[in-house]
């Protein structure tokens, strides 16, 4: 089987998203036989700390806006994002990200493909995009997320730079924006360790005990110790488990259990710049 040619600029993509070193990063990659996802995989198994970036990284800047019904039921997140800061930051860019965000809301779309097909003052959202693409020269892209739940919850963060939605089985104002800003904060992949993939437990699990071996400890040993550090991560990336940010001598469980014994959070939403 013939190696990958790994070039500079794969190098340093893996270097800006992870914070290895160079070298490290051109081993990583010539490792994985170029694979960018093995590659972080590949240094965290030698116990480098890196920052492994994920998918709410995507858009570099632009406009996100986070919102719900009047009746609290449904909140959707809408990205309009852009090229620069310059634009992002333009009043009359925020503003055609809001009348895009309340066409939305209005028309209780589900879909960003429904979102592209709403017309605002005779024009649809597709066309109204291209009109400003052409007038601004930048790409303009639109991502779409939606929570229904019996109350959501919504929060926006940093100057629209994140939203975020959160929904639950019952109305809970108060405990909304507190754990809205909790997961704006901590960014948890899910709710619970019930929620999080097998093969992403998998993945952990494996990387775990490569470090573990990799530090010089007997295989057996690394079994025992890598439980420890699977469970680590659910404390660090699951809703339910992390330290609540408000008071972290309590969990976001506990802090729920505290407002209301029955109060469950259903589904989340985070959506960031960056």
């Amino acid at each position: 089987m013939m190696s990958a040619t790994i070039t500079a600029a794969e190098i340093n993509k893996l270097r800006q998203t992870t914070g290895a070193g160079m070298l490290d990063c051109r081993k990583a990659l010539t490792e994985s036989n170029g694979d960018f996802e093995a590659a972080i995989d590949w240094l965290r198994k030698q116990g480098q700390k890196v920052a492994a970036k994920r998918s709410d990284r995507e858009a570099k800047e632009g406009v996100v806006l986070a919102k719900t019904s009047a009746d609290n039921a449904t909140g959707i997140i809408v990205c309009i994002s852009c090229e620069t800061d310059f634009v992002s930051k333009n009043a009359e860019f925020v503003a055609f990200a809001q009348s895009i965000m309340d066409a939305a809301i209005a028309s209780n779309v589900k879909s960003v493909e429904e979102l592209n097909e709403v017309a605002i003052n005779g024009t649809k959202v597709s066309e109204l995009i291209n009109d400003k693409l052409a007038a601004i020269g930048e790409k303009i892209a639109i991502k779409f997320e939606r929570v229904d739940a019996a109350y959501v919850a919504s929060y926006i963060h940093g100057a629209n730079r994140m939203g975020v939605l959160v929904g639950f089985n019952k109305e809970a104002a108060e405990a909304g924006k507190d754990v809205a800003m909790q997961i704006a904060a901590m960014n948890p992949l899910a709710i619970d360790e019930t929620s999080i993939a097998p093969e992403t437990i998998a993945r952990e699990r494996e990387i775990a005990i490569e470090q573990i071996k990799a530090e010089g400890k007997p295989a057996e040993m690394a079994e025992k110790i890598a439980v420890g550090k699977v469970n680590k991560f659910f404390k660090d990336n699951t809703l339910l488990a992390q330290a609540f940010v408000k008071d972290n001598s309590k969990s976001v469980a506990d802090y729920l259990k505290g407002v209301n014994a029955d109060l469950k959070i259903t589904e989340f939403k985070r959506v960031a710049l960056g």
